[in-house]
């Protein structure tokens, strides 16, 4: 992935016109798209008229300041994901928790620093085109997929199957592929930027140690700076952005696991491992939008052994599962406000354990959405059956499902709903098989 500044909008927000003239000039210089507000009211307004890339938001300004500012912002799903950099002259660490506590990604402190500013731009810039590309990707696979299942309804059942994950792992396996060139590149740059500063800090802590009766200048100038203040907050700022870029090699690793290609014989898994990564692919899917609240994913997972299984295979059993819980969440979020399900929150709870005797492994998927009917019930796992509009829904997700679980590893997929508790998918797998 290239970043392309000339596309990504960012707007500044400061009611010091000397401030927004500073980092206009630098952002200019590396041709971003800069806009500008004097205050939070009219930068929320020029949000709304048209949404930015990312946001620098000062803290102490007239009318409307910019903590208020970002937590408008960060309430409404329609604004919540523009990423936003607080740009303060508090540094103190109160008020660095409470801007990351209210959504903002990043500080910087002033003074600004024009390679500072850029830097952590850059990076947050970057983060969020790697974000928007693997939405992207995740609604072409799903279309893909669809439009596949769709074309193979008259063909075997174990046909259908096959193609489906060789289309879905090839492109997920391709993302991940292409995200691993700038994690790569990211993470060399990263990693000798830090021995850079450490030698730079070093030279400097030298440089006081053996000669304490500095030039006025001199000092001043660290006075002026800060220096203590940056000597201490450098490594940390180091260290932020390692941590950010461990996380997006945490979401490869997730990928490639999710798009595995299955050997001809059983492999021992960590099945977690395989539910983790459906849940990243389908993230996009269950983060607030215009119509719901987030859908909470609740985990309550036990100790599991290895289990001998085509993970690959399994994961689309869990893709289907969870993916219809969506589905069946987002399909009753039409019949109730947004204030109302924020009250009483949609939710899929994830359960493993190993049963009593421990020879199977019990995965339990629950949404708390409404029950299913007897009369759809009967035949949910039936081949072609669908309740979905057409376009939405082929009725092989279920019927290919409970082929993998039931057929290829010997193990038992039921289904229980009971009105006001929701619907519960189970899966049985042998721990030794």
């Amino acid at each position: 992935m290239v970043l392309n500044p000339s596309t990504d909008s960012i707007l500044i927000v400061d009611d010091n016109p000397t401030n927004l003239s500073v980092l206009k000039l630098a952002l200019n210089a590396t041709n971003f798209s800069v806009r500008m507000a004097a205050n939070g009211e009219k930068a929320i307004e020029q949000v709304y008229r048209n949404a930015p890339a990312l946001i620098l938001l000062d803290v102490d300004m007239p009318v409307m300041d910019g903590f208020e500012a970002c937590r408008r912002l960060k309430s409404d799903p329609v604004t919540s994901h523009i990423p936003i950099i607080f740009m303060t002259a508090l540094a103190d660490t109160k008020n660095k928790v409470k801007g990351l506590s209210l959504g903002a990604v990043d500080y910087i402190t002033k003074p600004f620093e024009q390679e500072e500013i850029l830097a952590r731009v850059k990076v947050q810039l970057h983060i969020r085109q790697l974000t928007l590309n693997l939405q992207h990707i995740n609604e072409t696979l799903e279309r893909q997929v669809a439009e596949r299942t769709a074309s193979l309804q008259n063909t075997q059942l174990q046909l259908v199957q096959s193609e489906k994950m060789a289309t879905l792992g090839n492109l997920v396996a391709g993302v991940a592929h292409e995200i691993n060139n700038p994690i790569g590149f990211l993470k060399g740059s990263v990693n000798n930027a830090e021995d850079y500063v450490k030698d730079l800090l070093n030279y400097v802590q030298c440089l006081q140690e053996n000669d304490p009766q500095l030039a006025p200048k001199v000092r001043d100038y660290a006075q002026e700076i800060d220096l203590e203040f940056l000597t201490e907050d450098l490594p940390k700022l180091i260290s932020s952005m390692k941590g950010a870029l461990r996380r997006i090699e945490d979401i490869s690793t997730s990928l490639r696991t999710f798009s595995r290609a299955d050997t001809s014989q059983k492999v021992a898994c960590d099945l977690h491992e395989g539910i983790d990564s459906t849940l990243l692919i389908l993230k996009y899917r269950l983060k607030a939008n215009d119509k719901r609240p987030a859908i909470e994913v609740i985990k309550e997972y036990a100790k599991l052994p290895p289990v001998k299984c085509f993970l690959g295979q399994l994961n689309q059993v869990f893709m289907n599962i969870i993916a219809n819980a969506i589905d069946a969440l987002d399909a009753a979020s039409v019949e109730r406000t947004f204030a109302e399900i924020k009250a009483e929150p949609q939710k899929i709870i994830i359960s493993t354990k190993v049963s009593t005797e421990g020879s199977m492994v019990i995965i339990r998927i629950k949404n708390n959405g409404p029950a299913i009917p007897e009369s759809i019930k009967a035949r949910i796992f039936d081949h072609l059956f669908t309740t979905k509009g057409v376009g939405k829904g082929t009725g092989l997700g279920l019927a290919i499902a409970r082929q993998i679980v039931e057929e290829t590893h010997s193990g038992r997929l039921s289904c229980h709903s009971i009105f006001g508790e929701g619907t519960e998918f189970v899966i049985e797998i042998p721990c030794c098989n």
